[in-house]
């Protein structure tokens, strides 16, 4: 499988993330990604501030989570957050959420992004970002299954 090392960002569950039970709810865990995936852009050098100026944006175009135990008020949480498959005008980011206090894989999920410039055309990111393009490819790895 074709990836790149993981990135880790920490949160702490906030009170207002939750239920009446206690338990994260549910559409958290894609800001969690959104946050997770921001911070891995951050990381290459290109934080998403610089997306929009250079006329590129990355819609979602498909998103997934299997939630496996619930996230809690005040836990520690670890976004492990690798890129799990990269074309031209297509990227797509895994994600694995972890409580930080004993490494139990809270939930796994992928996002898939397209990039479109301005008008919602796609951008084939060799040429409307080279920079961006380069960087991606420097770090990606192959990953033994």
């Amino acid at each position: 499988m074709m990836g790149m090392k993981s990135k880790i960002t920490q949160v702490r569950v906030r009170y207002k993330e939750t239920d009446k039970m206690g338990v994260v709810y549910y559409s958290n865990y894609f800001v969690w990604f959104e946050i997770g995936r921001t911070e891995y852009f951050r990381r290459l050098g290109m934080p998403y501030s610089q997306f929009e100026k250079n006329d590129l944006f990355l819609p979602v175009i498909e998103a997934f989570c299997e939630f496996k135990v619930p996230a809690r008020y005040d836990d520690l949480i670890n976004i492990h957050t690798r890129v799990a498959s990269f074309q031209g005008i297509r990227i797509t980011f895994n994600y694995e959420v972890v409580r930080d206090v004993d490494g139990e894989v809270l939930a796994l999920g992928h996002t898939q992004h397209a990039f479109v410039n301005s008008k919602g055309r796609p951008a084939v990111l060799k040429k409307q970002n080279p920079f961006l393009w380069r960087r991606l490819v420097e770090t990606l790895e192959y990953v033994a299954d």
